[in-house]
């Protein structure tokens, strides 16, 4: 998960190709309203560039490793706000699966609350 996250924080394809399984299956959820894979990619190139695409950490934001649904999982997160989670499925040391919500209606859940 560290080497998945700290490749994804960069937006380094070459490292996250390393950390994929060669047909690891990436399944996005934008609800129609935030650009995403209409259905699923499968294959390690493929699945790198997208996840390089949706989950690097541009300057603004914070990518952390948190349960996600009871598996392993990245958050990204703008300020207070949640733009993405990542549920992550581990086949020994590389990721099999990754099923990636942006869809902000599903998000509420996962934004920080600021101290009263």
């Amino acid at each position: 998960m560290r080497r998945l996250a700290e490749a994804c924080r960069l937006g380094d394809v070459a490292a996250l190709r390393a950390a994929l399984a060669a047909d690891a299956l990436v399944v996005c959820d934008g609800g129609g309203v935030v650009p995403a894979a209409l259905g699923s990619v499968r294959g390690g190139e493929e699945a790198a560039r997208l996840v390089a695409l949706l989950l690097s950490a541009p300057p603004g934001t914070e990518l952390t490793v948190e349960a996600v649904n009871g598996r392993a999982g990245l958050v990204l997160r703008r300020g207070e706000r949640s733009v993405a989670v990542a549920a992550v499925k581990l086949d020994g040391a590389r990721v099999s699966t990754l099923w990636i919500v942006l869809n902000p209606a599903k998000l509420a859940g996962w934004h920080r609350r600021r101290p009263s």
